[in-house]
Formats: C-alpha cells, sequence, structure tokens
C-alpha cells in the first residue's frame, strides 16, 4: 500500500520503511545482549537490597521443582511397596510424611513465587521512576537544536517508550537465570536415566525458537522503522480531539481531513501487522506440533521402560515429569531469549539517547570566567552567522554591531527575519556557526552557560502555559523562590497580573489550565501578564521580551510599556515587536532582513534616514490614517 503524501510529512523526516526482510541477523541479535551488563548495572544500582533479596528468592525457588518431583516419586514408589506388603503390615506413616513434605514444598513455592512477584513489582516500579528521572535530567542537558531535529525527536520517543517497559525486560532477564538453574537440576535426572532425551528435547524445541525469533526480528524492523509514523498518529490522535485546537477544526471543518490521514496510516500498519502476525501464527502452530511430537516421542519410550520393568512407577513420573518440565522450561527459556535479545536491541535505543551530549555546556578543561556583575561594556556580535541543523540556507549572517550595557534595544523585521534566533543566541541557547559574541570583551564561550543564564530573562511570544496554581507559574521565573509569596506578589504588580490573580477564586493558590480538575483557564492577554510576571522575578541583568504584549490591547500593551521602562532603569533590554508604538520607546532600533544587518539607530535617526525602518514605519502608519 503506497503511502499517501500531505503536509504532515513535514512533521517528522521519514526514514526508508523495511523491505520486508528482516534488517538484523541473529548474530546481531546476539550482539545486542552486550547491553544487558549495563542494564542489569542499573538495575543494583536502583535497590541492591532488594535486588538481592530477589535473587536469593530464585535461587530458592529454582530448586524445588526437582525436590517436588523427587518427592512425588517417593510416594508413589512407598505406595506400590506398601500395596504388595500383608494389609496388616501396611503402614501409613511414611507415605502421609511424604505428602506432607510435599505439601510443604508446595506452600514455599507459592509463598517464594508471591515474593519474587512482590520484589520484581518494588524494584521494577523504582527503577521505572529512576530512569525516567535520568532521562528527564539528560534530555534538560542537551541542547535546544537537538530538540528541533526530527532524528533526535525518534531516539527521544524510543527512549521514553523503552523507560516503563524496560522493568519487564528486568524479570525476564531474571526468570531467564531461574529457569536455566532448574533446568540443570532437572539435566542430571534425565542424563543418568539416557542423555538422547536431552538430545530429542532440543530437536523439537530448537525449531520453534528460530522461528520465533525470526518473526521478532520482522515486529522489531516494523516497528523501529514507523517511529516517525506513530509519532504522526499520536499528533493526529491528540490535534483530533484536543481542547486547544477544538475551536480551529471546527471552524475550518479539519476533523474530516485528519480523520482520513490518521485512517490513512492507521489502516497501513495494521495492514502490515496483520501480514506478520497471520505468518507467525501458522509457523507457530507447525512448531508447536513439532515439539509435541518430540516430546510423545520421549513419553512413549519412558513408558516403554517401565513396562519392561527397567524402571519403577516412580521412575516413571519422575522422568516423564522432568521431561515435560525440562520442555516447557527450554521453549520458555529460548522464547523468552528471543524477546530478551528483542528487549536488548530496544535497549539500545535507550542507550542511544543517552550517547547523545551537548556542545553547549560548562568547559571544564579551561578556567571558566566570572560573569560579570554588573555587565560593564555589553554584548558586542562579531560578524555573527548561524545555521540551524541540517539547514541549508542561513539563519543568520554578517551580523556586526554593538548591545551596550543598560542599553534598551528593539529588533525589527519581517516573520521569519532572524530576531528569535538572534536572541536565543545572545542567552547562548544556540553557538554561532561562524562569528564570535562578545560580552564585555570576552568570547561568551568563556562563560558557565548556565550562570550566564541565571543573568537573562527571557519571555518568548510562545512561552509555555504550565499547569500549575498562579503563584508557581510566576515563580517559574525563579523556581527556587516558589516559596517567597512577597517576591511572587511583587512581580505579578510589576507586571500587571495581580490583577488577572486578584479575579482568581484561590488567588495565587489557584490551579491554571483546564487539566486538572478545578483549574481555570485564561484569555491570551492574562496569560501573558503571567508570563510576563516571570521575566520580572527572574530581577536579571539582561531581560529579553518576544513579542510580550501580542494578546494585549493597546491601553494594556501602553501600561506595560511604561512600567516595563521604569523598572528596566540600568538594565540591558532586548524588544521584539511588530508594533512600533512600542519600537520607538527603544533607545535603538536595529532593523534585519532576511537575516542581515540593514541599519541601526534611534527612532528619529531611522526615520530621518528614510530607510527600510522609515518604510515599514510609514507603512504602518498609513493603517491608522
Amino acid at each position: 500500500m503506497a503511502r499517501s503524501d500531505s503536509f504532515f510529512s513535514t512533521i517528522s523526516a521519514k526514514k526508508p520503511r523495511p523491505d520486508g526482510k528482516p534488517s538484523l541477523t541473529v548474530q546481531e541479535r546476539f550482539s545486542a545482549l552486550k547491553n544487558l551488563p549495563e542494564f542489569l548495572r542499573l538495575v543494583w544500582q536502583t535497590s541492591p537490597a532488594l535486588t538481592l533479596g530477589n535473587v536469593a528468592l530464585r535461587l530458592l525457588r529454582a530448586a524445588l521443582p526437582v525436590a517436588m518431583l523427587y518427592v512425588g516419586q517417593l510416594i508413589l514408589d512407598t505406595v506400590v511397596q506398601l500395596s504388595r506388603q500383608p494389609a496388616a503390615e501396611r503402614a501409613l506413616t511414611p507415605v502421609l510424611t511424604l505428602v506432607a513434605l510435599e505439601f510443604g514444598l508446595a506452600i514455599l513455592s507459592d509463598a517464594l513465587g508471591r515474593g519474587v512477584a512482590l520484589l520484581d513489582s518494588l524494584l521494577g516500579d523504582l527503577f521505572a521512576n529512576q530512569t525516567s528521572v535520568r532521562l528527564m535530567q539528560h534530555a534538560a542537558e542537551l541542547d535546544l537544536d537537538q530538540f528541533e531535529d526530527s532524528t533526535f525527536y525518534d531516539k527521544l520517543e524510543r527512549a521514553r517508550r523503552q523507560t516503563l517497559s524496560r522493568t519487564v525486560l528486568m524479570a525476564q532477564v531474571l526468570s531467564q537465570a531461574q529457569d536455566f538453574i532448574t533446568m540443570v537440576f532437572l539435566a542430571v535426572g534425565l542424563t543418568a536415566f539416557n542423555p538422547w532425551l536431552l538430545l530429542l528435547l532440543l530437536v523439537a524445541v530448537v525449531p520453534a525458537f528460530l522461528g520465533e525469533s525470526h518473526f521478532n526480528e520482522r515486529s522489531y524492523s516494523l516497528v523501529h522503522g514507523w517511529t516517525p509514523e506513530r509519532r504522526e498518529l499520536d499528533y493526529l490522535r491528540q490535534t483530533g480531539a484536543s481542547d486547544e485546537t477544538a475551536k480551529e477544526v471546527k471552524i475550518f471543518g479539519l476533523s474530516g481531513f485528519l480523520i482520513d490521514r490518521f485512517r490513512t496510516l492507521s489502516d497501513e500498519f495494521y495492514q502490515q501487522n496483520k501480514s506478520l502476525v497471520i505468518r507467525r501464527a501458522g509457523w507457530g502452530t507447525f512448531f508447536a506440533a513439532v515439539g509435541a511430537g518430540g516430546y510423545y516421542a520421549a513419553y512413549v519410550y519412558i513408558i516403554s521402560q517401565a513396562v519392561r520393568g527397567q524402571i519403577s512407577i516412580g521412575q516413571l513420573t519422575f522422568l516423564a515429569g522432568s521431561f515435560g518440565r525440562m520442555r516447557g522450561l527450554l521453549e520458555g527459556i529460548l522464547s523468552r531469549f528471543s524477546s530478551v535479545a528483542e528487549g536488548a536491541l530496544y535497549l539500545q535505543d535507550f542507550f542511544d539517547f543517552f550517547h547523545l551530549q551537548p556542545r553547549i555546556r560548562r568547559n571544564e578543561s579551561q578556567l571558566v570566567r566570572p560573569f560579570p556583575r554588573p555587565i560593564r561594556e555589553g554584548f558586542r556580535f562579531e560578524n555573527v552567522g548561524f545555521k540551524y541543523r541540517n539547514a541549508e540556507k542561513w539563519a543568520l549572517r554578517y551580523l556586526n554591531f554593538t548591545l551596550q550595557a543598560g542599553e534598551k534595544l528593539a529588533l525589527v523585521g519581517e516573520n521569519g527575519a532572524g530576531k528569535t534566533t538572534l536572541v536565543k543566541l545572545l542567552a547562548r541557547l544556540y553557538d554561532p556557526t561562524e562569528g564570535r559574541i562578545l560580552l564585555d570583551g570576552y568570547d561568551l564561550r568563556e562563560y558557565d552557560p548556565a550562570e550566564l543564564r541565571q543573568e537573562i530573562g527571557v519571555i518568548f511570544q510562545d512561552f509555555v502555559r504550565f499547569q500549575l496554581p498562579a503563584g508557581q507559574n510566576l515563580a517559574v521565573g525563579r523556581i527556587e523562590q516558589k516559596d517567597n509569596r512577597p517576591r511572587i506578589e511583587q512581580a505579578a504588580a510589576q507586571s500587571l497580573a495581580d490583577s488577572v490573580i486578584a479575579k482568581l477564586p484561590q488567588g495565587y493558590d489557584q490551579m491554571i489550565g483546564r487539566r486538572f480538575n478545578g483549574g481555570v483557564d485564561l484569555s491570551g492577554g492574562e496569560w501573558q501578564k503571567i508570563a510576563l510576571g516571570r521575566a520580572y522575578m527572574r530581577d536579571a541583568q539582561l531581560l529579553i521580551l518576544d513579542e510580550p504584549t501580542a494578546a494585549l490591547d493597546a491601553r494594556a500593551e501602553y501600561e506595560v510599556f511604561q512600567r516595563f521602562k521604569d523598572l528596566t532603569q540600568g538594565k540591558t533590554a532586548v524588544l521584539i515587536s511588530h508594533r512600533f508604538s512600542t519600537v520607538r520607546m527603544a533607545d535603538r532600533i536595529l532593523v534585519i532582513e532576511n537575516g542581515q544587518f540593514v541599519e541601526i539607530g534611534s527612532h528619529p535617526e531611522l526615520l530621518a534616514r528614510g530607510g527600510r525602518y522609515a518604510e515599514l514605519f510609514q507603512l504602518q502608519a498609513a493603517g491608522y490614517q
């Protein structure tokens, strides 16, 4: 079935679909097991006590099947022996003692099984929690441009999926070891009777194992190759039924389009998966018949030995039970091995994510320059250029200008001119592809990125609407001050968010957003005042506002910027706005077009110059005449 085209294909870079042949050989699957030692090390680090307890219980439980089979043999042989004695001499005490022993072993086996399940659950939950925390911590260290790359998102998505499913792998690996030990005990008894039974057992089971391995490879190839499309399916599912998109979906009549796209992708995946599972079921039935044939061939042989009197009835029971248990264990081990190997392949996805390293980080190999307090000279761009990862076009090029300490600089340009990219370079969310940015005469790379960002307050136009109480939504700007109510209230007053919070039923403790019960949603302008409050919580030396008042009415915008001008006296600020009534408040205005410097100067200077700024200003002014 051919894949249909749509604009959703731009959500992620498509990778070629597997061509129907397994992409991984048996050798490669064995090679994937090299991930297990590191995985088990992480399990051990999660809780050494729980891990040791789990292993100890499994070792005890591994010996019980052989013990119970042997006690069962003794019971039957004792019964047969007693049945041949005169009635007066028959005593039930030996039999009852053995039955009581078998009963005790059964109770112990059940208790050990429940103990193992309990420890698996506790250890699995701890492991899932700790790996989730580790994933979030590592993601927080990575660069912003990595999050903007579709290949990275594929790895992140697969790593997220592995966080919870790896607890299953942990139980599988431990069960594998337990069953192997049990098999060793059973094999000793079968070998003493007839070593050829073990060979017959392998012939009966191994073909099924190879078949399962083959189809597991195909399953992995299908799921791995569909990672971008699975992400698109999730996106379509959320977009088609979301409070954030419901208005536009209804207004534009998009539901049919979204449903058709979802149906096309989901049906395509269903058809490919359907073909795979049907063939898997057919071959699985055939191999199961082969395994059953091998088991009953061995069973007939053991029965014939008992009929000839070469073994007792108890031994017959022991050997038949051992062979049946051995077959079940071997099938389980081989089948589980295939699952473990598959899990190890997915585990590679998990470790691959953690192998990603940020390029923007504190340079430990050289002395880190202390951040200037206060900033004295400002920021200087020297022939700065920036190109996004995997992009051919330069986002910014040949930028040369100075943002002086204490200056209010406005950035002007059409959408896509590079204004937001420029402020991300200032905050060192990106590093220049060419050129350099100096702070007080030193390259920005010589400062600790974390310390630099502590001194910068940025509010982007696409700020996050955190589903948090109002007070914590403001405290996001300096989260370590989340319990400092006076500071939060001060930031709210500075951003005019206090008037918004005053209307909330629970004030600063009111949950904002509809995701949780009792949450109250805000208008776009009210959210912007909350976001501005985060900038004032920051109390930073450099304040960057990227379209901070786009959702405010004219009066509210005027009040916000009058207050902003007063509150940032002596501080450096960068404003991005398409409203020239806002821009003209800045000390200087930098005009960017197609990522390149056009002109810089004050509002009167640029109007007198009659250049690009004057042209844009006159165009906007004409709209009010």
